[in-house]
């Protein structure tokens, strides 16, 4: 799979950090595709290929999902436990983007499986760095495992 074609799945309920998210991979040249999910159900949604994405079956997984902790409906965590607990899924390079300072979400992050644990800069040419590092080591350098076969 190139790399324009490697989608990023961004979970994430804060308009303003989907703008700045958006703007900072543009910023930096990340031109992959980004499907945004504000929330933990339509992020499972979206992976699983139900309710309003049932159309996906089949299609490609994303190269990456950047998670958010504090979503509405299922948090962060629900959603990374989701992820991990199927095969189909479990193998998807995941970075927790959030703004929590709480040690035990850092913990929790990563005995559910996250791959990466990023806490939002408030500066904005801090985000744009962040996000310009997280492109080129999880879509460029890291090797990720090869695509399951879709169901």
């Amino acid at each position: 799979m190139d790399q324009m074609n490697k989608t990023i799945l961004l979970v994430e309920d804060n308009p303003d950090d989907v703008k700045l998210t958006l703007r900072a991979f543009k910023r930096n040249n990340v031109a992959n595709p980004i499907v945004v999910a504000r929330d933990g159900v339509e992020a499972l949604d979206y992976l699983f290929a139900r309710g309003a994405y049932a159309g996906r079956r089949g299609k490609a997984l994303p190269a990456l999902i950047l998670l958010d902790l504090k979503l509405p409906r299922l948090d962060g965590l629900a959603v990374l436990k989701a992820v991990r607990a199927e095969e189909l899924t479990r193998l998807i390079p995941l970075v927790v983007l959030t703004s929590s300072k709480e040690e035990q979400d850092m913990v929790q992050s990563y005995t559910l499986g996250a791959n990466s644990y990023v806490r939002k800069p408030v500066n904005f040419s801090e985000f744009l760095e962040a996000a310009r590092v997280l492109g080129i080591y999880w879509l460029m350098i890291n090797q990720a495992p090869p695509e399951p076969l879709q169901a």
